[in-house]
């Protein structure tokens, strides 16, 4: 799962990420290797980027390594699933119409299979992964993010975005984050090879360790550190990678690849052909406008690019404006459609009260949504960027995003 930190149309940048957060027992930073291709590397790991099928169709956002560590998984939030080095192919959920995305994934101990979850709890099992229990009929505070197995593949843990621990089969509690206050969500987590602990890592990169579990440092100490979606252990408790999703391209072509007007795909495509880290070293420069914060620049520029009339704003508010009188303008709760722009804050009154605004670019039958935001970050090497934002629930945006949603707009 990514998240932003979101930007504020104020010179305030930031509205979380405020304090780098190490626990206690944690290892200090160490230098990393960034192997490219979305892989970042912490202690003994390989550092061969991943060669990819590119566009893909939804956003790669978990994975999972073989027990020697020399292959990995890497899951997209459609259900796809690759597979390198020694990983052997156990299945997917590619070909299914899935109802929410998949964002975790943890290996058996022989390598022969591996379970998938999704956003609301839900297992899939294959190869030699048994079924041990899930919390997809559980009412979650927030969703599930993460997932590691036990050394003998008898139980697993899944973890929330707030760090809660959900424990399965043999699976041992050894703490959780729930309680802890983290300045970010939770992402994903690993195992020690032992089973007698794991490990957490959080969306700006913070690795927090339970029980007998390791720490070989994080992004926290580099400002400008990339939003992960996950961390995928080396398989011996000696290294770690942490997953940068924006590493490949996309086209969002499932599971709804249009929305309610033939503009919406050309809409859609217009936002994912940007995703970049800082596309200008000026101060608020941008492709899309002048010098300024520049969200609503990118939106309404994917708007035109989708054949939309709308006016080149700096202003979210603006964007509702224009909508309200030429489009139509829905609620929170409402179900948008790609190609929509999801506006965040309050209200459309001024610039403290809409603070953000990103482009749909897919929407999960259970109303979890994907976007594509300018002038947010931090990115893989700036904070304002065009990133990737989710997939995650409209309702749960606050505790997600750091800020609410007070509407979509619909050109």
């Amino acid at each position: 799962m990514v998240v932003l930190a979101l930007l504020l149309l104020v010179p305030v940048l930031s509205v979380v990420r405020a304090v780098p957060l190490r626990p206690a027992g944690a290892a200090p930073s160490v230098p990393h290797a960034y192997a490219g291709g979305g892989m970042i590397g912490f202690g003994s790991v390989d550092l061969t980027p991943p060669a990819m099928p590119e566009p893909l169709s939804s956003p790669v956002l978990t994975g999972a390594a073989t027990p020697d560590g020399k292959g990995y998984w890497l899951a997209s939030a459609d259900g796809g699933v690759f597979a390198f080095g020694d990983a052997a192919f156990a299945g997917s959920l590619g070909d299914l119409q899935l109802q929410g995305p998949i964002v975790a994934m943890a290996a058996t101990p022989d390598g022969q299979g591996y379970w998938l979850a999704g956003l609301d709890g839900g297992i899939f099992s294959f190869g030699d992964a048994p079924f041990l229990g899930s919390m997809g009929a559980t009412r979650l505070n927030q969703p599930i993010v993460g997932m590691a197995a036990t050394p003998d593949g008898k139980g697993y843990w899944l973890v929330a975005a707030d760090g809660g621990i959900f424990t399965f089969g043999d699976a041992g509690f050894f703490g959780s984050g729930a309680s802890q206050n983290l300045p970010d969500p939770v992402v994903g987590m690993i195992a020690s090879p032992d089973g007698d602990g794991y490990a957490m890592s959080t969306a700006n990169g913070v690795v927090l360790p339970f029980g007998d579990a390791r720490s070989f440092g994080g992004l926290m100490l580099n400002p400008d550190a990339t939003p992960v979606s996950a961390i995928i252990g080396n398989g011996s408790g000696t290294g770690y990678w942490l997953l940068d999703p924006e590493a490949w391209s996309y086209s969002f072509a499932l599971p709804s690849a249009e929305g309610r007007f033939p503009g919406s795909a050309a809409i859609v495509a217009a936002a994912a052909s940007q995703i970049a880290p800082d596309p200008d070293t000026g101060y608020f420069c941008n492709p899309y406008g002048p010098c300024e914060e520049w969200c609503a620049l990118f939106a309404s520029w994917a708007w035109r690019a989708g054949g939309i009339p709308v006016p080149s704003y700096a202003f979210v508010g603006d964007m509702y404006y224009w909508a309200r009188a030429h489009g139509a303008v829905l609620p929170s709760t409402a179900l948008p459609d790609p190609g929509d722009a999801v506006l965040y804050g309050t209200g459309p009154q001024n610039v403290a009260t809409s603070v953000h605004v990103g482009i749909v670019t897919q929407v999960w039958p259970d109303g979890a949504i994907d976007t594509v935001d300018g002038d947010s970050g931090p990115g893989r090497d700036g904070w304002l960027s065009v990133t990737i934002n989710g997939p995650y629930l409209p309702a749960d945006s606050l505790s997600y995003n750091g800020v609410g949603i007070y509407a979509f707009a619909q050109p």
